[in-house]
């Protein structure tokens, strides 16, 4: 089986108004964020927090507070730091506070177009040879 071409680091795969390519994930963060948001946390932490305590961390927030977003743009910011996306279209608050379900979609199709399955949780992908590794540095001219 072939796995699709990795995404260049410094450019995410898909555009966040792109829910519909993936309808699965989509349907799945309509009706269930804490789920999918719990998946790309784990993935995103290497396993340091599991996908139900997330989820359920998620999930406390968004019905005691309705501020779920300040928790989940922490997550956009850290996968952009492992693999050198832009912060775009906007700062990650303002896109999770203004397009929280656009936002984690996006999230978790740009772990699975860099080999990932986040619904199979980070020992699994571990175990598949998915691994996060960070852009590697453009080599400068040396003297």
């Amino acid at each position: 089986m072939s796995h699709p071409a990795k995404p260049s680091s410094g450019e995410w795969s898909s555009g966040l108004c792109d829910c519909f390519s993936d309808c699965g994930v989509c349907c799945l963060t309509c009706w269930c964020p804490c789920v999918t948001f719990g998946r790309v946390a784990e993935i995103v932490d290497r396993g340091g927090t599991s996908c139900c305590a997330s989820g359920a961390i998620y999930t406390l927030l968004a019905s005691l507070t309705g501020c779920q977003w300040i928790y989940s743009c922490t997550y956009r910011s850290k996968m952009r730091a492992h693999f050198g996306l832009p912060e775009s279209p906007c700062c990650d608050c303002c896109v999770h506070f203004c397009c929280e379900p656009c936002a984690l979609c996006q999230q978790y199709r740009e772990l699975k177009a860099r080999g990932f399955e986040p619904e199979l949780g980070w020992e699994l992908n571990a175990q598949r040879g998915a691994a996060m590794h960070p852009p590697a540095a453009a080599q400068g001219m040396g003297r």
